[in-house]
């Protein structure tokens, strides 16, 4: 599953607030809640779930990137959200940089096959250091997205 099957622009948070990684997943979480991507009545039960899956290991991939994901069984399809923080941060990476990309996700449990596909299609995506810089240099939510979903380039 490509990330910009995933994401649109109502998805994309330009300069996030928080600074911290739990308060950052947090904050994911709480807009995806103000949106009603998913039912705020199961809120505190996902970020049990992302709390314990951040337990395990960070999410944080490195080159400045965390993918925070979990299973919930009130979902019925895959939620996501991207997050861009200029200033970097801590999120206990494998490299120890500041992440400065979180694409936060929510997989049905009754789909838990889609989290192996979604998992390596963005990390695929982000190691590439050219869309790295080109999201961190992007100045609108539009933007962005023509990075995540690039469209061929038609010859004549």
């Amino acid at each position: 599953m490509k990330l910009s099957q995933l994401l649109d622009i109502d998805h994309i948070l330009l300069d996030m607030k928080a600074t911290e990684h739990w308060p950052a997943i947090v904050e994911l979480m709480d807009f995806l809640a103000e949106t009603g991507d998913i039912p705020k009545f199961c809120r505190d039960e996902i970020i049990t779930a992302l709390q314990e899956r951040e337990a395990q290991i960070s999410t944080g991939i490195g080159s400045g990137v965390a993918i925070p994901h979990t299973f919930s069984d009130k979902l019925e399809k895959v939620v996501a959200v991207f997050g861009r923080s200029k200033a970097g941060i801590d999120f206990e990476a494998l490299d120890n940089a500041p992440v400065h990309f979180i694409i936060l996700f929510i997989v049905p449990k009754k789909d838990y096959h889609l989290h192996l596909h979604t998992l390596a299609a963005i990390a695929k995506m982000f190691t590439n250091c050219e869309v790295r810089r080109k999201i961190a240099a992007a100045e609108c939510r539009n933007e962005i997205l023509d990075i995540l979903d690039p469209k061929p380039v038609r010859s004549n």
